[in-house]
C-alpha cells in the first residue's frame, strides 16, 4: 500500500506563499543553495542543494507515483503547462473540469465527486508502491481531518513572510498528534518529516 504524504516549503511564520501569492524566492532559495545537482524529470531543470538535502530531494522526485492537488494550486500553476514536472499523473480535486481540459488523461484527472478521499483512492491505484503526494493548503487540511495522511514533510526555511497562504489553516480536528520528526539539516532549510499518529 503506498504511503500518503503532504510536503511544502514553509516560512518560519507558517506560510507556503506570501502576500499576493509571492515570496517564492525565499521559500525555495534552498533549492539553489548548494553544490550537489539533482536532475528532475524536466530536461535542463535541476535542484542544486546541499549534500544533506540531496537524498531527500531524490526521494521526492523518484519516490512519488501520483499527486493530489486542489484547484487553486492547479490554476495558480497554470496546469504546469500541460504536464507536471515530476511526470506523474495528477488528480485535481475540483467542482468542475476547467475549460479546455479533458476530464481524464494520463497527465491529469479532475475529480469532481467524492472530494479528497476519492482523489487519494484513485491516486493510490496508479502509484503502485510509490508515495502519493498531497498538495498543501485546503487539500492537505482535508486529508488530515479525514485521517488519510501518513506523513507530513515540512521544508522549514529561515524567513518570515508576515502574511499569505498557510500550510494548513482552520484545522477542524485539532489538536492533532505527530511522532518525533526525522530532521535533515540542509543549506537555508531544515527538512522535517513527521509521521502522523492516530488520535485513538
Amino acid at each position: 500500500m503506498p504511503k500518503v504524504a503532504t510536503q511544502a516549503s514553509v516560512s518560519l511564520d507558517g506560510f507556503i506563499a506570501g502576500p499576493e501569492n509571492g515570496g517564492f524566492e525565499y521559500l525555495f532559495a534552498w533549492c539553489r543553495a548548494g553544490d550537489v545537482e539533482v536532475p528532475t524529470a524536466v530536461p535542463g531543470r535541476s535542484y542544486k542543494v546541499a549534500e544533506a538535502s540531496a537524498d531527500y530531494v531524490r526521494d521526492m522526485i523518484e519516490g512519488y507515483g501520483a499527486l493530489v492537488v486542489g484547484r487553486n494550486q492547479f490554476d495558480g500553476m497554470d496546469g504546469w503547462g500541460g504536464e507536471h514536472p515530476m511526470r506523474v499523473q495528477v488528480f485535481v480535486v475540483t467542482h468542475s473540469v476547467p475549460e479546455g481540459w479533458a476530464p481524464e488523461s494520463d497527465k491529469f484527472v479532475f475529480v469532481t465527486e467524492g472530494g479528497v478521499k476519492a482523489a487519494i483512492d484513485q491516486a493510490k491505484a496508479v502509484a503502485g508502491d510509490k508515495t502519493v503526494g498531497v498538495g498543501p493548503g485546503v487539500v492537505a487540511r482535508e486529508a488530515l481531518e479525514e485521517g488519510l495522511l501518513d506523513e507530513v514533510r515540512i521544508d522549514l526555511v529561515p524567513f518570515m513572510l508576515g502574511d499569505g497562504v498557510r500550510f494548513v489553516d482552520t484545522l477542524g480536528t485539532a489538536p492533532m498528534k505527530f511522532g518525533d520528526p526525522q530532521v535533515i539539516q540542509g543549506n537555508k532549510v531544515t527538512h522535517l518529516i513527521y509521521p502522523v499518529e492516530t488520535n485513538e
